[in-house]
């Protein structure tokens, strides 16, 4: 599968630009991943692009970006610390939910792997974590410092060569790290966790990994790297990375939609999926395909909204539609609409328009917001004007049902004895 990337960038934890990359699979983008480069590194490294080439090549889209100060990102590296480094995750978990969808899943290499475990708890939608090489204590890339450490505690800061590049390091910088117990909070994670560590790694040693999975609550897993250095310099070990990854990540993202689920113009089609009691396939029209489901506490896998959800789906769609159409037409300003709707079973006797007098009744509560330089007037017209809408004349009205079986009628020409 064909890959495209896209240059995007976000504003990060300290009002800096930061630069980012997202990789899209050539089809259907099944879920996102948000990927966190290791020490003084970027995006750009050749393991963080082959394992998020390869994650998109498998249908899940990776947002991999550079930490402020480094890569191609605004701002100063002697201005941040680790915190700040999950802080910046934090800002692109963000930044993908408002444009694009909230990440399920996060990969982080080295320091970042220690940087997704601090703000896996802080992202909701996150449901598993890849952690390659990280260290078990943050404290741990101090030791790149060499001597000029008691430089950097007695001046306050000093300049540090880091991969033949100087950077510099600030006492804060260190004092941050201390103050951050990994393990404390892996044992509190919560999520899926994957951990993939080399056992001859000589950056980071294979006793991190150790401390991380029993810290660690279960479910998680452990994948030896073999033979692959810290870096994973190697192609094929950050091929096999992208493979298992993707593999791991199955259970997070939405199944495959069949190809044959697909309807004629004007047709809703929907198709058992086999994978359950509940989960349907609906493809509507030709180009359209969706996942039905219901939820876990009644015998489905809330892999997909409810028909419930679908029929008010439905008229909140229809209602916001209407509305637009309307106010547009008479040249009235909106700045925001939104329909919120719950349906629920109530008593008949609680229902004061409900012709039926006992046993229960549907009922739908629709809440309109609507904002805009508009009059109480207007607005009342534009609530009257959301009764209007097709759909809700048709939830009022008298349906006809018509229900037949392509064999009906197959029994011509049998023979009876």
């Amino acid at each position: 599968m064909a890959v495209r990337t896209e240059s995007v960038n976000f504003t990060g934890a300290l009002g800096d630009s930061l630069s980012a990359r997202i990789d899209y699979p050539s089809g259907a983008v099944r879920g996102y991943a948000l990927f966190a480069h290791c020490f003084t590194c970027s995006k750009d490294l050749a393991a963080a692009r082959r394992i998020a080439s390869g994650l998109a090549e498998r249908g899940i889209a990776v947002l991999r970006f550079d930490f402020t100060g480094l890569g191609h990102s605004e701002g100063e590296f002697a201005n941040t610390t680790f915190a700040s480094n999950v802080d910046d995750l934090i800002a692109a978990a963000d930044h993908m939910r408002r444009t694009l969808r909230a990440p399920a899943i996060l990969v982080g290499h080295s320091l970042g792997g220690a940087a997704v475990l601090a703000a896996a708890g802080r992202i909701d939608e996150v449901k598993g974590v890849a952690t390659i090489g990280a260290p078990s204590d943050p404290l741990h890339v101090v030791h790149n410092f060499g001597d000029r450490i008691a430089d950097i505690e007695t001046n306050g800061e000093a300049e540090v060569e880091l991969g033949g590049r100087p950077f510099r390091v600030r006492k804060t910088f260190i004092d941050d790290l201390k103050e951050h117990r990994l393990t404390d909070m892996v044992s509190k994670l919560r999520k899926d966790l994957l951990i993939f560590h080399a056992p001859r790694d000589e950056t980071v040693g294979i006793s991190s990994a150790t401390e991380i999975f029993v810290a660690a609550k279960h479910p998680k897993s452990f994948v030896s790297l073999d033979k692959a250095d810290h870096l994973l310099t190697r192609r094929s070990d950050s091929d096999y990375v992208a493979a298992v990854l993707s593999g791991w990540a199955e259970r997070f993202l939405p199944a495959v939609v069949p190809s044959d689920v697909r309807a004629s113009v004007g047709e809703v089609l929907v198709a058992d999926a086999g994978d359950g009691l509940f989960p349907q396939w609906v493809g509507i029209g030709p180009d359209h395909r969706l996942r039905a489901d219901e939820p876990v506490s009644v015998g489905g896998t809330d892999s997909g909204p409810t028909p419930y959800d679908l029929l008010l789906a439905a008229l909140g769609t229809c209602t916001n539609m209407t509305i637009k159409m309307y106010a547009n037409r008479k040249g009235w300003p909106l700045d925001r609409l939104e329909t919120h709707l719950r349906h629920a079973k109530i008593h008949a006797e609680d229902c004061a328009e409900c012709e039926t007098e006992q046993g229960k009744v549907d009922q739908i509560e629709r809440r309109l917001v609507i904002e805009g330089s508009l009059d109480k007037e207007q607005k009342t017209k534009l609530r009257e004007i959301a009764d209007k809408c097709p759909v809700h004349r048709t939830l009022h009205s008298e349906i006809s049902i018509v229900t037949t079986m392509d064999d009906e009628g197959s029994g011509e020409g049998e023979e009876t004895g």
